[in-house]
């Protein structure tokens, strides 16, 4: 079995779930390959769409809930024969030939854009061939009623109803949860991943991440927290492939043992087994992250558009909270970090709404049909 996989680089999310779907068929002897679907394009059109969508993040988050709310209210903007529809369909043909070259058995695209690629490129290949979708947010992307794949893998049975009034046949649809890699389903004990991240074993420990792009009022929660918690609380803050911001909070806080100051980070796993608490925007990977950690969130409306449907997802489930500006965030944490009751029963209810191993799910699905 040959299995592809195309993602789309913006943002890390997208490649993490392609990478939790690369472990899951591998494990069972699969052939996987991972592809930036944008690059069928041009690498250069795949470059100039990463660097908008970063800019976007992090200095006009508003601009990208604006057009996400647009596009919602007009789905046609990426119907057939429209610019953006035929701005993805370029790619088409090539992805096409890819797929044939490879004899790639089963396809999956873990990005909406890549699942209107993929539609198109099925028109040039008459080989018999499975492809999938799989959905990294708790909502139905506004473009994805112009695709049509076999099977769509979406968060929880209770957004069916969306996808099915975008015209996605409910026979197709299966609540398999947003995958996640194998390392969020195992643990390092707490004390000894304190240990490791040098955090005091006695201390309450918060990690604040928004992104793996550091977008969203970073700094001001950082200056926030520092006043608002007790001497028993450590802050580490991840900045992700934001080098300004972490310069910033470094020098900031340099002789501050409190107030801990990371850039990119390839071990997010073993820092939420440690902590006690994470502040983050509402991503659809980083929550499903945490999630399956059973670690419960604050999360901060940095961007709005498909993230406010995760945000309300998990509060309305229990296992999360928000709250508006920073002050009123940087008080909830205290509040939360001084009550292990509260925070226990968050756990409980994240482990009522995530499943374990997502991924699995999918290649069962894909291998027995």
């Amino acid at each position: 079995m040959k299995v592809l996989i195309l993602s789309a680089n913006t943002g890390q999310g997208h490649n993490s779930c392609s990478q939790a779907v690369k472990e899951a068929f591998e494990a069972h002897g699969a052939g996987c390959e991972i592809k930036d679907s944008l690059a069928f394009m041009s690498k250069g059109i795949s470059r100039f769409v990463v660097k908008l969508h970063v800019g976007s993040y992090r200095k006009a988050p508003g601009l990208f809930g604006w057009g996400y709310k647009v596009s919602e209210k007009h789905p046609g903007v990426f119907g057939k024969g429209s610019p953006l529809y035929l701005f993805f369909k370029r790619g088409a043909k090539k992805l096409a030939e890819y797929i044939e070259s490879g004899n790639f058995d089963i396809v999956i695209a873990c990005h909406v854009f890549a699942a209107v690629m993929l539609t198109a490129a099925k028109k040039y290949d008459e080989r018999p061939l499975k492809t999938a979708f799989v959905a990294t947010d708790f909502t139905a992307s506004p473009s994805i009623e112009h695709s049509d794949l076999d099977c769509y893998f979406i968060p929880d049975g209770s957004i069916e109803d969306e996808f099915a009034a975008g015209g996605i046949d409910p026979e197709k649809l299966y609540a398999s949860g947003i995958p996640v890699r194998r390392q969020y389903f195992s643990s390092v004990n707490k004390a000894k991943a304190k240990e490791i991240l040098g955090v005091d074993k006695n201390s309450k420990h918060l990690i604040v991440m928004c992104g793996s792009m550091g977008c969203g009022p970073m700094d001001e929660l950082a200056a926030a927290l520092d006043a608002r918690l007790g001497r028993d609380c450590e802050v580490s803050t991840i900045c992700g492939s934001n080098e300004k911001l972490k310069k910033g909070l470094t020098e900031k806080f340099a002789a501050n043992r409190r107030m801990h100051i990371y850039g990119y980070v390839d071990n997010v796993s073993l820092f939420m087994d440690s902590a006690d608490l994470f502040l983050t925007k509402a991503g659809g990977i980083s929550t499903c992250e945490a999630a399956a950690k059973r670690l419960p969130m604050v999360f901060v409306n940095a961007v709005s558009g498909c993230e406010t449907y995760n945000l309300n997802f998990f509060v309305n489930s229990g296992g999360a909270v928000t709250a508006e500006g920073v002050s009123e965030l940087s008080a909830l944490c205290a509040r939360l970090l001084s009550d292990p009751a509260v925070l226990s029963d968050m756990s409980k209810m994240l482990s009522k709404v995530y499943p374990q191993n997502p991924a699995e799910e999918i290649y069962r699905a894909l291998a027995d049909s």
